[in-house]
């Protein structure tokens, strides 16, 4: 029986990278190794650094990541795509073009008689105003709607620069590490969640860029992926339980 994979936040194309390109090597060095043996593939969120649609345009770039998409897709392995803070403008272009199947919301569903509840993670478990009234504004119609009056020669590499300057930040040591179940966001929302809804097993979430695995029940773990950058990690389902990896190119067997 084959596996299904998670992963997140790859951030490909982030002007903060010295080693864009190598960085989007290995992410298709991975996604081809575990091409005979993935039923699925989540992508969690965050893939892109930056991403915005216009009708007829779309940002250059990622050509071996979409290739690769491509052919996954084509072998009839599923690919799921989860839009994060990143790149929640994504429109019809991976569907129509990768045949991948996206997701703009947390999405719950069955794999082989477990129950998930998947998002990235940006606005779950959130309580600040401020906070959630810009993520209202950014994820919604009109927003969109005004950012397409932009030509895509300014908007575009505005939208990249803002994604940098945040990526910076992170880097500079702002973002804290786990800060404990009690006060991580993302697991204090699964526990709530959990409270109404106890049939779920497991929790998939990204965006944070730590790689965590706590159990929040009898049968329920609470899972965030790490990232792309420097963690190289990833999860994968068996059918009976969560592993959690760490790729590294020419060593990690599948």
């Amino acid at each position: 029986m084959k596996n299904i994979y998670f992963i997140s936040d790859a951030h490909l194309g982030c002007l903060a990278l010295e080693h864009r390109r190598n960085q989007e090597r290995r992410l298709v060095s991975f996604l081809d190794a575990i091409k005979d043996d993935a039923e699925a593939i989540y992508l969690m969120g965050d893939m892109i650094d930056f991403w915005f649609e216009y009708t007829d345009v779309v940002p250059k770039g990622y050509t071996r990541f979409f290739g690769k998409i491509s052919e996954l897709t084509d072998r009839g392995v599923e690919i799921h795509y989860f839009t994060g803070n990143h790149d929640m403008w994504m429109d019809n272009y991976l569907k129509e073009e990768c045949g991948v199947i996206v997701h703009r919301e947390p999405y719950v569903c069955e794999l082989r008689g477990k129950l998930f509840f998947m998002a990235h993670g940006d606005g779950q478990g959130e309580t600040d105003e401020k906070t959630l009234f810009l993520f209202r504004i950014f994820r919604s119609r009109g927003a969109r709607r005004l950012a397409r009056m932009i030509h895509p020669h300014w908007f575009i590499p505005l939208g990249r620069t803002w994604a940098r300057h945040s990526r910076q930040k992170h880097e500079d040591g702002h973002e804290p590490g786990f800060k404990g179940e009690d006060k991580e966001k993302l697991i204090v929302f699964a526990k709530e969640y959990l409270k109404d809804n106890p049939q779920i097993n497991y929790f998939i979430f990204g965006h944070r860029h730590i790689q965590v695995d706590i159990p929040i029940g009898d049968d329920c773990r609470a899972i965030i992926l790490g990232d792309w950058i420097k963690l190289f990690t990833y999860a994968v389902f068996d059918g009976d339980t969560i592993f959690l990896g760490n790729y590294i190119e020419g060593e990690s067997k599948f």
